[in-house]
């Protein structure tokens, strides 16, 4: 699959720019960066709590010629994506705006931005890029966060990091905060860290327990080894629907849940986030504060999602198919009753699929409103399941994708020889 997103981003590169562009003399390099299903934790990140997500195997690839000049040297930058029309022009500066036209390149350029610190005081990015992705946007697989991740990948190249600088612990963690801070200020969306963290840590067969206050990590392998015969794979399904509702929604819930920590921290000063109150918490001040309403709702999710994450992490570890599935139907009844994220699409689906022989559980992945679902199902069971979704599914007058996956690889350098 990433062979073919690599030769898609060298013919766009070729057909945008040619032999001949702006940073000819510059080597080629080139980065790949997985889009994420998150098994549970939702909505969780930006309250410091605790997410365990995993990489798929679609990816977005960048492909380019880039070099750090002076910034009185000429320092066009031009992008361009196989789910674009047009070629973006830019020049890399504490100074450029984001673009109301291509929405996609201040992804790209937000990033850039972030870079800008660790070059010299007189320096800049000059690059020339071509993106190919199959990442399906908009569907809750965190299409942004897999461009961003490569982006910031092909920029570290640029700036000569070696491998090994580039894969190492700290490194992992300042590219996610980086990739971070470019979709906060930047491109404006208040989202937490799992996916850019996601995105550039995840290793091949492992899902990853993040901590997004301390951002230490744990690898999650499904069952106690290797061997283990039964074990169950995800399948991942589109719903094809996206309400507009969710773009300005998830900036409501996050001033909702700032609102929760307020009132509940009033009843135990310990509290700084939801990530530490506990149910307990939320009693005593419904008692004495009168919490009700949206805001208790609000916390009663994040509160409650935090603890079935660890659970879900240990029961993954143990190989507890049945425990963990449990956790993933609880974790969606929460997600539609409390938090109110879910739409009438995805609770269909995944209706239909905690009906269906085989399936340990189901829920929503992603922001809400859309998007896309995640169930863990027996192997054997899994190509049924999608049959069965897409006939169900179709008789609502929608259509559905589906592919089964595992945990994937995070961004890497892809070797060009």
């Amino acid at each position: 699959m990433l062979r073919e997103q690599i030769k898609q981003a060298k013919d766009l590169f070729r057909s945008s720019y040619g032999d001949r562009n702006a940073t000819s003399d510059s080597p080629l390099y080139c980065a790949s960066a997985p889009g994420r299903v998150n098994f549970i934790g939702e909505h969780t990140d930006y309250t410091g709590g605790f997410v365990l997500p995993l990489a798929i195997a679609h990816a977005t690839v960048c492909y380019g010629t880039g070099a750090v000049v002076s910034k009185s040297a000429p320092r066009r930058c031009r992008i361009v994506s196989t789910n674009a029309t047009d070629v973006v022009e830019f020049e890399v500066s504490n100074d450029l705006a984001p673009s109301t036209l291509n929405r996609w390149a201040n992804y790209v350029m937000g990033v850039a931005i972030q870079y800008l610190p660790s070059l010299g005081p007189d320096e800049t990015f000059v690059f020339e890029v071509a993106f190919s992705s199959n990442v399906p946007i908009g569907s809750g697989l965190s299409s942004s966060a897999s461009l961003e991740t490569a982006t910031a990948i092909f920029l570290e190249q640029v700036m000569k990091l070696n491998e090994s600088q580039m894969y190492g612990k700290e490194q992992k963690i300042n590219r996610a905060k980086l990739c971070q801070r470019a979709e906060n200020t930047f491109c404006g969306v208040p989202c937490g860290i799992m996916d850019q963290f996601i995105s550039g840590a995840a290793r091949g067969g492992k899902l990853l327990l993040i901590d997004c206050r301390s951002l230490d990590y744990k690898e999650i392998p499904l069952g106690s080894s290797d061997e283990q015969e039964d074990k169950p794979v995800l399948v991942v399904t589109d719903s094809k629907v996206k309400h507009c509702l969710g773009d300005s929604e998830y900036p409501v819930r996050v001033q909702q849940c700032k609102d929760a920590t307020a009132i509940l921290s009033k009843v135990n000063d310990c509290i700084k986030s939801l990530r530490d109150a506990t149910i307990v918490d939320i009693e005593a001040a419904k008692k004495k504060l009168g919490l009700e309403g949206t805001i208790l709702k609000r916390a009663l999710h994040v509160v409650s999602e935090n603890k079935r994450t660890v659970d879900a992490a240990a029961a993954l570890e143990s190989g507890d198919w049945k425990a963990a599935g449990k956790l993933m139907n609880e974790s969606h009844s929460s997600m539609k009753e409390d938090y109110e994220v879910s739409c009438k699409e995805i609770d269909t689906l995944v209706a239909l699929a905690q009906s269906f022989d085989g399936v340990y559980g189901s829920r929503m992945t992603g922001g809400g409103f859309g998007g896309c679902t995640v169930t863990l199902v027996k192997k054997e069971a899994a190509n049924g399941l999608i049959g069965y979704l897409k006939e169900e599914y179709k008789k609502t007058g929608q259509e559905c994708e589906c592919f089964v996956t595992s945990p994937s690889q995070g961004g890497v350098v892809v070797d060009l020889d």
